[in-house]
């Protein structure tokens, strides 16, 4: 088994914490990581792929491991946010990768791919939306809070609580499965959401996010004009990405893999072996 190294590098003046496994010569995914988790949430992918690839898992700025440098130095958008870890990649002569986009990494991924075709050997999405089909009611008050950030921003606190947390990794689990949902997951989103002044930074980001619809346009023609493999491993539970957001991309890849999983949001935690096993038969079918 490969052993998984952390490290950290200065990209923009800020330390960015990454995780990395594997040999280096071997083809490379990158692992991007949603709300309100880090790379740890790749802590059990990390050493089932690394026998085949090499994988790099980056804390976005704000999250895990990485800085956090408050909101009145950084401008905490999903554009940002990308550049930086697009910088990582030069930094780390990372040239062509597949990439696993989960929540905000769909944004960020989304992007680097959509603007560097070239760069980008296969896409694994799994709860990570490039339609507006699959946002859920859950999204309601996140888009509303950006038009109104004072009117909508006691609600949005709230979903930085623990309460919040644990339910985005229990729900829509099926109960035969909690008990592979470690209670450790939830409690070390919750130590990072609660160091001073991280919670404003998942405000701006909150704020952001509607705004993401925005390039989605750009995405789906990406996708349309170069075709690249995409794996869809959604749960199909989800209750923040519903699973209409799987099904779409269908529309502009019909030749992308769909997979509906009997999981919630965090698909890895009650179904990471079946996931692995996906993309390893999937990337050593379409990788190059």
């Amino acid at each position: 088994m490969s052993h998984t190294r952390h490290n950290a590098v200065e990209i923009q003046g800020h330390s960015v914490f990454y995780r990395e496994a594997g040999d280096p010569t071997k083809p490379t995914i990158v692992l991007l990581h949603g709300f309100p988790t880090s790379s740890a949430m790749f802590r059990n992918l990390i050493p089932a792929l690394a026998a085949d690839y090499h994988v790099i898992a980056p804390d976005h700025l704000g999250f895990g491991r990485s800085a956090m440098p408050p909101v009145d130095e950084f401008d905490y958008t999903f554009e940002r946010l990308t550049e930086i870890t697009l910088e990582l990649l030069d930094t780390l002569g990372v040239d062509r990768f597949a990439i696993y986009i989960q929540d905000y990494g769909a944004p960020i991924g989304l992007r680097i791919a959509s603007r560097n075709p070239e760069r980008v050997s296969a896409i694994v999405t799994q709860s990570g939306n490039a339609y507006t089909e699959g946002f859920t009611p859950f999204w309601e008050p996140l888009f509303a809070h950006a038009d109104d950030r004072a009117a909508h921003e006691p609600q949005m606190r709230a979903l930085y609580e623990l309460e919040a947390t644990k339910w985005q990794y229990t729900h829509g689990v099926p109960a035969e499965r909690l008990a592979f949902v470690s209670p450790d997951t939830w409690t070390l989103d919750q130590a990072y959401l609660d160091r001073p002044g991280n919670k404003e930074i998942q405000l701006e980001l909150f704020a952001d996010y509607k705004y993401n619809l925005d390039r989605y346009p750009e995405f789906q023609k990406y996708f349309a004009e170069y075709q690249p493999p995409t794996l869809i491993a959604w749960g199909e539970h989800d209750e923040i990405f519903g699973p209409d957001g799987a099904r779409a991309y269908l529309r502009d890849l019909p030749d992308a893999e769909l997979h509906l999983l009997d999981a919630g949001h965090f698909a890895l935690e009650t179904h990471g072996p079946e996931i692995a096993a996906l993309i390893r038969d999937f990337l050593g079918r379409v990788s190059s």
